[in-house]
């Protein structure tokens, strides 16, 4: 008579466990229920919690203005002090602005439509404000504003005159350029009406108030410009809302007054912060009546299936066998828990989705979760419940083959 293999191979001992659970079904079943009514809610409080908290980030990301640090006052700044500002972590997008006193003009398309001190705003390719649009190329291309071009009646690729006043010697002077509409911005992206523009075109700007001579307005009097290599200002861009006040502390070093949208930014780390506490302790106390229900209920299966385990013994199997074949089926049976839970996740979160984000855009979101949170959420489910069956494991390879005899 051959002796049975020493180690069952893996598919035997899992197709046992299954076979097991499946004759066992009504204390399988009781086990599932408990693991689904503490996964379920928990995936549906985190989901709630990301979901808060990612659409309110998206909305603060979505206006380009919470990530500007807004510089207060003009200032005297080299070319040198532009590059250890980009160097600096955190930093998006940076360009140079001349005075503020600079960074307005006149806008024309004909005798009926008309913008009377817009805004100028010099970009770049990069600039969060203008987002997908590409940046003016040419000195003769600009990007309106929504409210400037709907004042203007104009559209892409129509043409209008960008006029820039001057008193010299006593005269007032009109320079005119005629520049091409290269985008529109959103609505939501600059609500007043503005011109955004390339760099030189604002330099060209202040040096033809400045008195200097400008061909590109038409006006050859006054000197040649000097070559500009300091400016009063920039506009600076944050990378991310975390990177903020980052930016405006390294101004403050600078001895340069800044403003931000800090308080904006504040109540959705605070937000995020409370969501976070309040699920941290649920979880914990869900996770830690599981954790008990669990210890109890394959603690008591081991002790009611003593036998079978026993007579599993008998028939060749090792003590590490029988402790694995309890982790197995406690792994099957989190594994079908799970997929419950998660089928209940879904419900649930749509059921928030249609009735909390009435309110929302047409991709916003209530209750959400990444792959990479179910991944994780599925992992650590898993993990708790090897674990706690490894103490019911350690008690299976404690059982002697023998016992199986006893009652023959």
């Amino acid at each position: 008579m051959t002796r049975p293999k020493a180690r069952p191979r893996l598919r035997l001992l899992i197709e046992l466990a299954a076979r097991d659970l499946w004759h066992d079904r009504k204390v399988s079943l009781c086990i599932v229920a408990s693991l689904v009514a503490v996964i379920a809610p928990l995936l549906l409080l985190f989901g709630l919690k990301h979901g808060v908290v990612s659409q309110l980030n998206d909305e603060l990301l979505s206006d380009p203005r919470n990530l500007e640090v807004r510089m207060l006052g003009n200032y005297d700044l080299a070319g040198g002090w532009f590059e250890r500002l980009r160097a600096q972590p955190g930093v998006g997008f940076v360009i140079p602005l001349t005075r503020s006193l600079n960074t307005q003009a006149d806008l024309q398309r004909d005798s009926q439509h008309f913008v009377a001190n817009a805004e100028v705003i010099p970009t770049a390719s990069g600039d969060p404000l203008i987002a997908a649009l590409p940046a003016p190329a040419t000195l003769e291309q600009v990007l309106l504003s929504a409210s400037a071009a709907g004042r203007l009646g104009v559209q892409v690729g129509d043409t209008l005159r960008l006029l820039v006043l001057r008193k010299l010697d006593g005269s007032n002077e009109r320079g005119e350029l005629t520049v091409t509409v290269g985008g529109v911005l959103e609505n939501s992206a600059f609500t007043r009406p503005a011109v955004l523009v390339h760099l030189d075109l604002l330099v060209a700007m202040e040096n033809f108030r400045d008195g200097y001579a400008v061909p590109m307005f038409g006006f050859l009097t006054g000197d040649v410009a000097p070559v500009r290599e300091r400016y009063a200002r920039a506009r600076i861009y944050a990378r991310g809302l975390d990177d903020v006040a980052s930016i405006a502390s390294w101004l403050d070093g600078e001895r340069i007054e800044s403003s931000t949208r800090a308080r904006e930014i504040e109540s959705v780390k605070a937000i995020s912060h409370v969501l976070g506490l309040i699920f941290a302790v649920i979880a914990w106390t869900a996770v830690i009546g599981c954790v008990a229900s669990l210890a109890g209920a394959f603690l008591a299966n081991i002790d009611r299936k003593r036998k079978d385990l026993a007579l599993l013994r008998l028939l060749g199997f090792q003590r590490s066998a029988a402790g694995a074949y309890v982790m197995v089926q406690a792994a099957l049976l989190t594994c079908l828990a799970f997929a419950l839970g998660y089928a209940a996740y879904l419900v649930g979160s749509q059921v928030f989705n249609t009735a909390l984000g009435a309110n929302l855009s047409d991709d916003g979101f209530v209750c959400k979760l990444e792959n990479i949170h179910i991944l994780l959420a599925f992992a650590s489910a898993l993990l708790i419940a090897i674990v706690v069956a490894a103490v019911g494991g350690f008690r299976a390879i404690h059982i002697q083959p023998a016992e199986s005899l006893r009652d023959l």
